[in-house]
C-alpha cells in the first residue's frame, strides 16, 4: 500500500491538493486534507459538481454535515459504487478513503485521456473553459432574490445588458492584399488609423460589431471558396482572371441598364415632343381666324378656371361686406352673434362642398383629356404605319405600270436573269460541295479533339478537386498536430524539472522486479504446497493400507494366543491415538488461521480509528448540543 499512497499523492499535489511534506501515506489524511482532495479531484473531473463545494472544512458541525453529505451525493454521481456518506469524510477510515481516492484518481486519467483526444490549441481549450463555465451555471438551479446565499447572489444577480448595435469599422486589409495597396493607405493604417475601441461613439458596440464584421468577412470567404469550387475550377482561368472576368461582366451589365434607363428617358421625352406637335397640328387643321375662334371658345377646365379667378374679387367684396356686418354692435345681442357665426359657418362649408365638386369634376375631365390624347397618338401611329406600307404597294404597283408598254420585251429580259441567276446558283453549289467535303471532314476531326481534350481536362479538374480535398485535410491535419504539440510543449514546461526520469524508471522497474519475485515465491509455496497434500495423501493411503494388512494378520493370532490379543489391543489403541493426534493437529491449524484472520481484522479495526472516530462522534455531540442551545437562547430572546 505504500506504492499506492505515493501514486495518490503525487496525483492529488498535481490537481492543486496542498498536502505536506510529511505525510507519506493517506493514514496521515485529516479530514480537512481528505475534503480538499475530493472537492479539487470533483472540479477537475466534473466542474458542474465540484464548482458549488468548498474545499475549505467549514467550522460549524451543520455546516459541516451538509458539505459532507454534498460530496457524498457528488461521488455517487460520478459512479462510486462503494459505501459512502458524511461519515466518510468526518470520521475517516483509511481502507475506505483509499478506495474513494482511487476511484476519482483513476476518473482523473480517463479525463486526461479522453481530453488528449479532443482538439488542442489555445482556442480549443478557451472553448472548453467556456463551454464548462457555461455548463456549470447553467447546472446552478435559480433561487429566488431574498432566499439567494452569497456564492448564488455573485453568479445570478443580472448585470447590465446591452443591444447589439453594430456600427461600421475601418480595419486594414490582410497580408495578401496589403501587398497590392498603396503605401499611402499603408501609411495611413499604420499611423492615422484609430484603434477598433476608439472608433466606436459608445463601448458597448465594440463586440457587436466586431462579430459582425467577422461574421461578414468569414462569409465572403466561404462564399468565394464554394464559387470557385463550383465555376471558378470549371473556366479554367486563374482567379486573378477569373475575378477580372467577372469584374467586367457586371460592369456590362450596369452600362446596359444606364443605357437602357437613358433610352427609356429620351423616348419619354420624344412622346412629350409628340403630343406638342399633335396639338401643333390640331391648330393647324383649324386654320386661320377659324382656328382663333375655335380656341377662343375653351374647354370646360378653362372654363371652370376663368369662372374661379374671376370671381374671385366679387367673393372677396362679399366676405369684407359680410365681415363688416358681423362685427358686433353695443346693439346685438351675444345670441345674435352667435346665429350670424353659425350662418356664417353654414355659408363657408356650402361654399367649400361647391369648390371640391368643382375640383372633382375638373379632375375627371382631365383624365379625359389625357385617354382622348393618348388614344389620339396611337390613332396616328397606326395610320402613319398604314401610310408606310400604301406607299411601298404604290411604288411597286408603280414600277409595274411602267413595264407593262414594253411587256414582251421585259417578260424576255426577266426570264433571261432568272435563268442566269438559276445557273449561277447551280455553278454556286457545285464549288460549295467542293469546299464542303474537306470542312466536314476538318469539323469533325476538330470536333473529336475537342472531345477528348474536354474529357482530359475533367479528368484533371477531378484529379486537381482531389489534390486541394487531401491540401485541405492535410492541412487540418496539420493544424492538429501543430495546436497538440503546443499543448504538449505547454505541459511539458508546467512539469517540474528537478525529477529525474531514470529514477521513476528505475523505481517501476524495481516495483516490477518486487513483483515478478512475490509472483515467483507464491508460486513456489502453492507447488511446495500442493507436493506436501500429494505426500500426506500417499502416507495417509498407505497408512490405511498397512494397518488394514496388519490388523488382518494380528487379528487371526489373536485367536490362538492371548499375548498376541494383548498386542492388538495395543495395535488397535495406537491407531486411534494416532487418528486423534492428526485430528488435533488439524485443528489447530485451523484455529491458528482464525486467530490470523482475527488479527487481521482486529488491525483492520485499528486501522479504521474506531475508538478515536467514537471519541470525536461525542464531541461533535457536544458542540452541535451547544450550538442548538445557543440558537434555542436566541430565538427565545426574540
Amino acid at each position: 500500500m505504500e506504492e499506492v499512497d505515493k501514486i495518490l499523492i503525487h496525483s492529488l499535489r498535481q490537481v492543486g491538493t496542498e498536502v505536506g511534506e510529511d505525510v507519506l501515506s493517506v493514514k496521515q489524511f485529516s479530514s480537512e486534507l481528505i475534503v480538499e482532495a475530493v472537492v479539487r479531484c470533483l472540479r477537475v473531473i466534473e466542474p458542474s459538481l465540484g464548482s458549488g463545494l468548498s474545499h475549505v472544512l467549514p467550522p460549524g458541525m451543520s455546516a459541516r454535515f451538509r458539505l459532507g453529505m454534498s460530496l457524498a451525493q457528488a461521488c455517487q454521481d460520478l459512479g462510486y459504487k462503494g459505501e459512502i456518506g458524511y461519515q466518510t469524510f468526518l470520521y475517516s477510515n483509511e481502507p475506505e478513503i483509499r478506495s474513494l481516492l482511487m476511484f476519482l484518481v483513476e476518473r482523473l486519467r480517463r479525463e486526461s485521456a479522453e481530453s488528449s483526444d479532443q482538439p488542442a490549441g489555445k482556442s480549443a481549450l478557451l472553448q472548453r473553459a467556456i463551454g464548462a463555465k457555461i455548463k456549470a451555471q447553467l447546472s446552478v438551479p435559480w433561487v429566488p432574490p431574498s432566499f439567494r446565499v452569497p456564492f448564488l447572489c455573485q453568479a445570478q444577480t443580472p448585470g447590465s445588458s446591452h443591444g447589439f448595435h453594430a456600427r461600421p469599422l475601418s480595419l486594414p486589409q490582410s497580408s495578401k492584399v496589403s501587398r497590392t495597396t498603396p503605401k499611402e493607405l499603408k501609411e495611413y493604417c499604420q499611423e492615422h488609423l484609430p484603434p477598433v475601441t476608439a472608433q466606436m461613439s459608445q463601448q458597448p458596440s465594440v463586440p457587436a460589431s466586431l462579430l459582425e464584421w467577422h461574421a461578414a468577412e468569414l462569409s465572403a470567404a466561404l462564399e468565394w471558396e464554394g464559387e470557385w469550387n463550383s465555376q471558378g475550377l470549371v473556366s479554367r482561368l486563374t482567379p486573378e482572371e477569373y475575378k477580372a472576368r467577372k469584374r467586367q461582366r457586371f460592369q456590362k451589365r450596369i452600362q446596359d441598364q444606364l443605357r437602357h434607363a437613358a433610352q427609356s428617358r429620351s423616348d419619354s421625352q420624344h412622346a412629350s415632343r409628340s403630343s406638342s406637335d399633335l396639338a401643333d397640328l390640331l391648330r393647324s387643321f383649324t386654320g386661320g381666324a377659324g382656328g382663333r375662334d375655335v380656341l377662343a371658345k375653351g374647354t370646360r377646365f378653362t372654363h371652370t378656371e376663368k369662372f374661379a379667378f374671376t370671381q374671385e374679387p366679387e367673393k372677396a367684396a362679399q366676405q369684407m361686406t359680410t365681415a363688416a356686418e358681423s362685427l358686433p354692435s353695443s346693439r346685438r345681442t351675444e345670441q345674435d352673434l352667435q346665429a350670424l357665426q353659425e350662418e356664417e359657418v353654414t355659408s363657408l362649408q356650402g361654399q367649400l362642398e361647391q369648390l371640391s365638386l368643382r375640383i372633382e369634376e375638373v379632375g375627371a375631365d382631365v383624365k379625359k383629356i389625357t385617354v382622348a390624347i393618348s388614344q389620339v397618338s396611337d390613332e396616328l401611329k397606326q395610320k402613319e404605319l398604314g401610310n408606310a406600307e400604301k406607299e411601298q404597294s404604290l411604288r411597286v404597283k408603280k414600277q409595274t405600270m411602267d413595264l407593262l408598254p414594253d411587256a414582251e420585251n421585259n417578260l424576255d429580259k426577266l426570264q433571261v436573269l432568272v435563268e442566269g441567276s438559276a445557273k449561277r446558283v447551280v455553278s454556286l453549289a457545285s464549288q460549295w460541295e467542293k469546299h464542303r467535303a474537306p470542312l466536314i471532314e476538318e469539323h469533325r476531326r476538330l470536333k473529336e479533339l475537342c472531345s477528348s481534350r474536354e474529357l482530359e481536362s475533367t479528368r484533371r479538374l477531378s484529379e486537381i478537386k482531389g489534390l486541394h480535398e487531401k491540401i485541405r485535410q492535410a492541412a487540418e491535419e496539420a493544424k492538429k498536430k501543430e495546436g497538440l504539440y503546443r499543448q504538449l510543449m505547454t505541459e511539458f514546461e508546467t512539469l517540474p524539472k528537478d525529477v529525474s526520469r531514470s529514477a521513476y524508471t528505475q523505481r517501476i522497474l524495481e516495483i516490477v522486479g518486487n513483483i515478478k519475485k512475490q509472483k515467483e515465491e507464491i508460486t513456489k509455496i502453492l507447488s511446495d504446497t500442493k507436493d506436501l497434500q500429494k505426500e500426506i495423501n500417499s502416507l495417509t493411503g498407505k497408512l490405511d493400507r498397512t494397518f488394514a494388512v496388519t490388523d488382518e494378520l494380528v487379528f487371526k493370532d489373536a485367536k490362538k494366543d492371548e499375548s498376541v490379543r494383548k498386542a492388538y489391543k495395543y495395535l488397535a489403541a495406537l491407531h486411534e491415538n494416532c487418528t486423534q493426534l492428526i485430528q488435533t493437529i488439524e485443528d489447530t491449524g485451523t484455529i491458528m488461521r482464525e486467530i490470523r484472520d482475527l488479527e487481521e481484522q482486529i488491525e483492520t479495526e485499528n486501522g479504521k480509528k474506531t475508538v478515536s472516530n467514537l471519541e470525536k462522534i461525542l464531541e461533535d455531540y457536544k458542540a452541535i448540543r451547544q450550538e442548538n442551545s445557543a440558537l434555542a437562547a436566541k430565538i427565545r430572546e426574540a
